[in-house]
């Protein structure tokens, strides 16, 4: 394992603590909860945002707190949901009366754990919903039970824009699930990622080899085979996401290509250049790129590709201004 670390115990603790006193202007810890990363700039009289899912995503999660953009971040332990209690804290932390709003992957544990924090908050007289991402179109044929990948990081954006703009609870929640209807992702891996507790891989592969279709924490994709250059690879990626997605000639979209931890950005901006002609052959815009590490699995080597479908309304929500260590539109 080629890691600069301490104790593998304490590797999330430390994390945290790191990041807070590099972005002390934009977040702190909870004094009673260190796994609840909070915005020192609230904004009065809005929607809680709040998001969250296990470590080794980063900057997913903690990366996106800040203005105009998540309240909060609950952070579990590497690909481990956060537990019921700092889910509950987060709450406790960021509701001003109007409710808050739960946003993460749809994976089991999370699910569990962050339902039980609603619950708890409820006993206290707070709202709270809840909008799984589902964007991984290979990871089930049912769009309910898809896991979310990169995609998290535009509906996460979504639903905030809405808080931010002095929205209800309700309508928060149906900007989220706009996205998340609208958003399609899809992955390769060449390598495992490696687990300080561990000392290794989560899962073997061959030098040379990739997974077609592989999820953030290694899980199975559609096949694994040698590598093959970048433009074939896109290619079979964007068949999977175009085949699940409606989109027409004239349509407008976000697109990233999101690394996945190992994979130089310079790959990824060759990735993007096909990405980009696909689009373009089929008369389909790209309104923005994004390229670059939004969501990783620590030091994997490997990427994903994420489309939204814009209309003028998620076109505005995901254009709305923010400002955090690791996402800032002006």
């Amino acid at each position: 394992m080629r890691r600069l670390i301490n104790d593998p115990y304490e590797v999330v603790e430390e994390m945290l603590q790191g990041y807070v006193k590099v972005h002390q202007d934009y977040v702190k810890l909870l004094d009673h909860d260190k796994r609840v990363i909070v915005t020192t700039n609230p904004v009065p009289g809005k929607v809680g945002v709040i998001i969250g899912g296990g470590s080794g995503h980063e900057p997913l999660f903690l990366g996106y707190v800040g203005k105009n953009f998540a309240d909060a971040a609950v952070i579990g332990n590497i690909n481990t949901s956060p537990s019921p209690e700092p889910c509950y804290n987060s709450v406790k932390a960021v509701d001003q009366g109007k409710g808050c709003i739960y946003l993460y992957g749809n994976y089991a544990g999370d699910v569990m754990n962050f339902d039980m924090g609603a619950e708890m908050a409820a006993d206290d007289g707070i709202r709270v919903e809840t909008v799984l991402v589902t964007d991984d179109v290979i990871s089930s044929s049912n769009i309910d039970e898809r896991r979310g990948i990169a995609g998290d990081l535009f509906v996460f954006k979504a639903a905030a824009a809405a808080a931010a703009k002095g929205l209800d609870l309700d309508a928060v929640v149906k900007a989220a699930r706009k996205c998340n209807d609208n958003t399609r992702s899809m992955g390769v891996a060449l390598s495992s990622s490696t687990i300080p507790v561990k000392g290794g891989t989560i899962f073997e592969m061959e030098d040379g080899d990739m997974e077609i279709g592989m999820g953030i924490h290694g899980e199975p994709g559609v096949r694994r085979g040698k590598i093959e250059p970048a433009d074939k690879v896109v290619d079979e990626i964007m068949k999977y996401i175009l085949a699940d997605i409606e989109l027409k000639e004239g349509d407008e979209v976000y697109a990233l290509v999101n690394g996945l931890g190992g994979l130089p950005l310079m790959d990824q901006y060759i990735l993007f250049n096909r990405v980009e002609e696909v689009l373009t052959e089929k008369g389909i815009k790209i309104h923005k790129g994004m390229v670059g590490n939004y969501a990783t699995s620590m030091d994997m080597i490997g990427m994903g590709i994420t489309l939204v479908k814009l209309d003028d309304e998620l076109k505005e929500l995901l254009d709305y201004p923010t400002d955090t260590p690791y996402l800032s539109i002006r």
